[in-house]
């Protein structure tokens, strides 16, 4: 399914696209251009709880009735997604038990920043997604990462440690977090940090986005081994998780906008999480091809196509 034209070109001139190929060029150059390690993670923290905050507040309004259908059906998508990620990465990549295992955990898993991407661009054609979506991000990233792990050593179930190290995670604590905080508060109790956490979101997602340009672009340089497959995988089996993905958000009924962004949450893949995880629980793989594929490929393919694709695609299927 073709993207759209206005959408595509839409999603390529929007500030948060832009600065994510500043970014990337600034890197190219070999501009001195650095965000400090201490603000990186300063605006992945506002980030997540900014949008664990705004799901929150929609919540208070009162859940779905299907909340456990939704929740069900997110949890064997990312067992799905964990498990062609690993079977595709030891017949394409030709990758061993544990490379494949670590890849499955980054591409069963989501990318938190994906997610905003997304619900940004169904925001700017003037739609809104459903609040529910923010625990399905949770419920999607959890159950793939320790999948992920299962299958690189061999089948083997994780540990007590490793559960409580992905439930622990920033990610996952500042999204429930988050959550929790804006469905207690409600609309009225947020008023206080509204200038925070929302009229300054679009800033410092453009910052964040002008950072990641700069950390995919290294990434990239990185490339030796294998270059042609993991280029495909990194973008081809995405396509087809977003698009299947789409194709499931409309038939649980999350609507044009809700399917859009639950097909990018399947598309992406994890590198801030999962790589977390993988290197505490799994030392011996290549963390650093799995974070070149999930960041330097998989990420900016979203960003700039994938997205769009999945949005055209949710119009189709509804009508």
């Amino acid at each position: 399914m073709a993207p759209s034209l206005d959408l595509l070109t839409a999603n390529l001139l929007s500030p948060v696209v832009l600065a994510f190929a500043l970014g990337m060029i600034a890197r190219g150059l070999r501009s001195d251009l650095e965000i400090p390690s201490a603000i990186q993670s300063y605006l992945s923290i506002f980030l997540l709880l900014a949008i664990g905050l705004k799901g929150g507040v929609a919540l208070h309004q009162g859940a779905p009735d299907n909340l456990w259908l939704l929740l069900g059906v997110t949890i064997l998508a990312g067992i799905a997604t964990a498990a062609t990620a690993y079977l595709l990465a030891r017949t394409w990549l030709r990758d061993d038990a544990l490379q494949a295992g670590a890849i499955a955990a980054h591409y069963g898993s989501v990318s938190a920043v994906t997610f905003i991407a997304a619900q940004q661009f169904v925001e700017r054609t003037g739609d809104t997604s459903p609040a529910v979506l923010v625990a399905l991000v949770v419920a999607l990233e959890i159950p793939a990462i320790l999948l992920g792990i299962g299958l690189a050593r061999g089948g083997g179930r994780p540990s007590w440690h490793q559960v409580r190290e992905v439930l622990t995670g920033r990610t996952a604590v500042l999204l429930i977090g988050g959550l929790a905080i804006g469905a207690i508060a409600g609309r009225d109790g947020v008023q206080a940090v509204d200038a925070m956490y929302f009229q300054l979101f679009q800033g410092m997602l453009m910052l964040f986005m002008l950072d990641m340009g700069l950390v995919a672009a290294s990434q990239l340089r990185q490339l030796t081994r294998g270059v042609g497959r993991l280029v495909v995988f990194a973008t081809m089996l995405p396509l087809l998780h977003g698009l299947a993905g789409t194709a499931i958000g409309h038939a649980i009924g999350l609507g044009v906008a809700g399917a859009t962004v639950f097909g990018a949450m399947l598309a992406s893949a994890s590198y801030i999480a999962a790589p977390a995880s993988v290197r505490a629980s799994l030392p011996e793989a290549d963390a650093g091809r799995c974070i070149t594929a999930s960041l330097g490929l998989t990420f900016p393919f979203n960003l700039a196509l994938g997205i769009p694709s999945y949005a055209a695609f949710a119009r189709w299927l509804g009508g």
